[in-house]
């Protein structure tokens, strides 16, 4: 099964395009089912049947496994075996019999835009990474992308003249985003002078650290900490939670769905349509609040 399983994976990143990050999950899953089935005896999809699939997902039961984690795990097996199938190296596919278990959504946090514009104004604009992190808030929270998208922009990526960033999403699929005037501003400010007094080497990365090589995901999430901490909020905010700001926010201002969808670069508008969910408690709250018969 290991062979069939790294046939799969190769698949899956030159066929589809997925990222390394999804492909290294696919791999941790496929192969954690494949040493249950071997202790089963079972050395070859061929001879995996559907109970076998049941028997393994009440053993991930038996090990303290969420159902958000369960379900990832069966997704994983599912799409392996269906590549299977679809390549005739199985007659049947016993993995579509599987339901997948229920699991209640929840709605991400969102952020009010008083204390947005609090973190967006806590970097100190005097200090080189102070100017790099107000241009790097600025366009995490603008333009609504990813943390992995904001590390991953290029010098090149930028057009100041029409005012747009090049952004390289999951999957590998690109779109072009607007820049709002002020991250337009602070942009310009922090490649003009702090970044250039970065740069120790000739990269095109456009957000770097302070050994002037390219700023990594963990390093933007421990900034957004430096500063919710500084600011004395009581909030795990990640940049993450940025993101979901700049959707809500834009709903909240009669942007539709559609639009939301194409910015954030989800595949699935139903990927969107939680924001909608946020504003309807948001709303619950306000009236239950003001209201004087609620």
């Amino acid at each position: 099964m290991e062979r069939e399983i790294e046939v799969f994976l190769k698949y899956l990143a030159i066929e589809r395009n997925m990222s390394k990050h999804t492909i290294k999950a696919y791999r941790s899953d496929l192969h954690q089912f494949a040493s249950f089935a071997q202790r089963a005896g079972h050395d070859s999809p061929e001879v995996i049947a559907y109970r076998d699939l049941r028997s393994y997902l009440s053993y991930l039961n038996t090990l303290g496994y969420t159902r958000r984690s369960i379900s990832r795990k069966l997704t994983s097996i599912r799409s392996f075996f269906s590549y299977l199938q679809k390549e005739s190296l199985l007659c049947a596919n016993p993995a579509t019999l599987l339901s997948f278990p229920k699991i209640e959504r929840r709605l991400p946090k969102s952020l009010s835009l008083d204390l947005v514009n609090k973190l967006l104004s806590a970097p100190d604009s005097k200090d080189d990474l102070g100017i790099r992190d107000g241009a790097l808030l600025e366009i995490i929270y603008g333009s609504g992308i990813r943390v992995s998208e904001a590390v991953g922009l290029n010098l090149s990526d930028v057009d100041q003249s029409a005012q747009e960033i090049r952004v390289l999403g999951k999957g590998s699929k690109e779109r072009i985003l607007p820049l709002h005037p002020e991250a337009l501003r602070k942009l310009r400010v922090y490649v003009e002078t702090a970044r250039k007094r970065l740069l120790e080497s000739d990269t095109d990365a456009l957000f770097l650290n302070a050994r002037g090589g390219r700023l990594t995901d963990g390093s933007v999430r421990r900034m957004v900490k430096k500063y919710i901490d500084r600011l004395g909020i009581e909030m795990d905010i990640t940049p993450h939670v940025l993101r979901h700001a700049f959707a809500t926010h834009l709903l909240e201002a009669g942007a539709d769905l559609r639009s939301i969808q194409e910015l954030l670069g989800h595949v699935d508008l139903s990927s969107t349509q939680i924001y909608t969910q946020l504003s309807k408690a948001k709303l619950k709250e306000i009236y239950s609040r003001a209201h004087p018969r609620a």
